[in-house]
């Protein structure tokens, strides 16, 4: 099954051989799949900030995106989604124990995000993990034209633009690092540390969300290769040890299509039901929203610890104050998921029976996805958004928080260990997660904000939010991909 028509405003088409000249190549397609009795397989939008950022692209170039479906031994052939091409890429069982939870999300996914959680390193995880990116750039080879730009993204397929590059050498390639990329003193524990650096050299252009994980990745580069670098440009030599090309590695801070964002939480049916919910909650003077994946990098545990000791402290009551906390599940065949799982639910039950009155509940926990139209009604509702995280490459849940705040009112609670604290300061709160002394202040702070320094400062954030969303960051990517010349000559 092949692309439809052209698009010269967005740079990408299918050609008339029924190969795109766009390709997006990520872990997972931007649909999950659900089969009926009859073994009739169905397909629906998947949530996620990655889908959500890339599907608005991919659509409007009719370009193709090669990734896995979400479920073992599936196979099945290209087919078409809202204006794109989906690729399929086929994983056994096997292949996600390994390839995915166990080398992406066991070792790359602590790693890059400090240590917070010890790092495991498996060879035979090593081995999937290079299997699988050798499926991904195979598939995105047999689907590229030639000339093509082909965008792959994240963690899980570092060695795929390498791996490309020798397989369509004439493709243009580029790679986006969605999380943080760590310091070449954390990053040298990885005994596979050259083989992911000289992978991600195959592309073009490199792209992190914020300038110090391109410097870290340009940094590991000088200490691990014996490419030459000058400032975010690398120059990566040929075979017999002559400059051979130019890759380029910068930050390119990630959006959302805010536009939308804003429009559906000016809606009649989710104004009512921001209304709804907080009448549900027993209209609190104080609503709190913390929304996650339930990750251990997101500081849900700080944050919930904090909270717990200012109704300890009597700063906050539970009579007035309440705090929602959406817990999206994630990867939970991994066992420091399990873990951080029972731990919340742990510590939010003892403070629910501690503090809990009647009508009153300190805390409402719930372990589930939502809807963006009951997310965006959620942030209509909260006072203050709670966003703690230890280590985040960015963070879409305080863009689209801001985004749905047209009222101009509400607080910012962000952490400063995020890609966004970059780029929305001086309007956001910024606290150090592992201060709870600290953490504690700010939020009785945002609690007591007074309206009009609310919509001062929320005005501030979203002129940032609403000028720079998902459509200006995919076109200043990829206008620098396709600007760069293909390859230099021999110096």
């Amino acid at each position: 099954m092949t692309g439809q028509g052209s698009s010269k405003k967005s740079g990408a088409k299918s050609n008339d051989k029924g190969r795109s000249d766009l390709v997006v190549v990520a872990n997972r397609l931007p649909v999950d799949f659900t089969t009926d009795e009859d073994g009739h397989v169905e397909w629906h939008r998947s949530p996620g900030g990655l889908v959500t950022a890339l599907e608005p692209v991919t659509r409007e170039a009719e370009g193709a995106w090669v990734g896995w479906s979400g479920a073992p031994d599936v196979e099945h052939e290209p087919f078409e989604a809202d204006g794109m091409l989906l690729v399929p890429v086929t994983l056994s069982r096997s292949d996600i124990e390994r390839y995915y939870e166990g080398f992406a999300n066991d070792t790359l996914w602590p790693l890059y995000h400090d240590v917070i959680s010890p790092p495991t390193y498996h060879r035979q995880w090593w081995d999937a993990y290079r299997r699988v990116n050798r499926r991904f750039a195979e598939a995105a080879a047999a689907q590229a034209a030639p000339g093509a730009v082909v965008w792959v993204h994240d963690y899980q397929l570092q060695l795929v633009p390498a791996m490309l590059r020798e397989l369509r050498p004439d493709l243009r390639i580029g790679f986006f690092d969605h999380i943080p990329f760590p310091a070449v003193e954390l990053f040298q524990q990885l005994p596979w540390r050259t083989q992911i650096v000289e992978g991600m050299l195959g592309a073009d252009l490199i792209g992190f969300q914020r300038g110090g994980d391109a410097s870290n990745f340009v940094r590991s580069v000088r200490r691990l290769t014996k490419h030459t670098t000058r400032g975010p440009i690398i120059t990566v030599a040929d075979a017999d040890g002559k400059p051979g090309r130019h890759v380029r590695a910068a930050a390119f801070p990630i959006s959302i299509d805010s536009q939308h964002f804003d429009e559906l939480a000016r809606t009649p049916e989710v104004q009512a039901r921001a209304k709804e919910i907080r009448a549900d909650l027993g209209n609190p003077k104080v609503m709190m929203l913390g929304v996650d994946r339930l990750d251990y990098t997101k500081g849900i545990r700080h944050r919930i610890k904090a909270y717990g000791e200012l109704l300890q402290d009597g700063r906050l009551d539970v009579e007035h104050c309440t705090l929602v906390q959406v817990a999206s599940p994630s990867r939970e065949n991994v066992g420091a998921y399990q873990d951080l799982r029972e731990h919340v639910e742990g510590l939010v039950g003892r403070i629910n029976g501690e503090f809990g009155e009647l009508g009153h509940s300190a805390i409402h926990y719930l372990h589930h996805s939502y809807p963006a139209e009951e997310m965006a009604a959620l942030y209509l509702a909260a006072d203050v958004m709670l966003v703690t995280s230890l280590r985040d490459g960015m963070n879409l849940v305080a863009k689209e928080y801001i985004a749905a705040r047209s009222d101009e009112q509400g607080v910012l609670v962000l952490s400063e260990f995020t890609g966004a604290a970059d780029e929305l300061a001086p309007g956001p709160l910024l606290v150090n997660p592992h201060d709870i002394d600290g953490m504690k202040d700010i939020i009785v702070t945002a609690a007591r904000m007074e309206p009009r320094e609310q919509r001062r400062r929320m005005r501030r954030l979203r002129r940032k939010v609403m000028a720079d969303d998902v459509a200006k960051w995919s076109q200043s990517f990829l206008g620098v991909l396709t600007a760069m010349p293909p390859r230099t000559s021999h110096v």
